[in-house]
């Protein structure tokens, strides 16, 4: 999943970062209202952390643009323990959740698997794909009831592809969607090709058949046909 954290507080958006990071998350800083619109616009994610006093404006202001231009981007907010007026304002205003601080870096993962874990399809717990199964509550994959041993990448491959089955997806979405904007691109993409050979060899090792097919030229798509 990917997050951005919106703090001005460089050390605190950076402890912040490492911590999410090792509990398997994409992210992406902004210390600005400035900086936070223009990633918003550029990027979607699947939760943004929101300081509300940030140098140039309020975090309330970044929720009221991005509830008008009907973003599905979940947020939750910072706010200091005396400004509880704030913390109703921006959950009025479309905010998900708040955490005052000092907080525990293990709640605010807490909170973030819990809003994600809701709004993920539409609330589904289960994803299929005709043999295939995703539960993704748990994280895990299924092929015809035998769980499949993937690693990170592969299982949110697998989602990624699912969740935009008979669509064509290029490299690029998956690089973006998987590694975030941080990534380093060049002109080879053999890391995709690598966690996409993978991905089928295991899915095919459990007598699934083969939808992941090639658009040369373009990228990947997921179909039965």
């Amino acid at each position: 999943m990917k997050l951005l954290v919106v703090e001005d507080e460089k050390s605190l958006s950076r402890s912040i970062c490492e911590y999410l990071r090792m509990e398997g998350y994409i992210c992406e800083e902004a210390y600005t209202l400035k900086e936070a619109v223009r990633k918003i616009a550029d990027n979607h994610y699947n939760c943004i952390i929101l300081d509300i006093g940030l140098p140039d404006g309020s975090g309330l202001e970044l929720i009221r643009l991005m509830k008008e231009s009907k973003s599905t981007d979940r947020i939750i907010i910072l706010s200091a323990r005396d400004s509880l007026d704030d913390k109703l304002t921006g959950l009025n205003i479309g905010a998900d959740d708040y955490l005052t601080k000092p907080f525990h870096m293990a709640e605010l993962s807490a909170r973030i698997n819990s809003i994600c874990r809701r709004s993920d399809f539409e609330g589904l717990n289960e994803l299929n794909f005709n043999e295939i199964t995703i539960k993704t509550g748990e994280n895990e994959a299924f092929v015809k009831n035998e769980l499949l041993n993937l690693t990170r990448k592969e299982y949110d491959l697998l989602l990624f592809f699912m969740a935009n089955a008979n669509r064509i997806i290029t490299k690029e979405s998956i690089v973006e969607h998987l590694w975030g904007d941080n990534v380093i691109l060049t002109d080879s993409f053999d890391f995709v090709y690598t966690h996409v050979k993978n991905l089928r060899k295991k899915l095919m090792a459990k007598n699934c058949r083969n939808y992941i097919k090639v658009i040369y030229g373009f990228g990947y798509k997921f179909c039965d046909s």
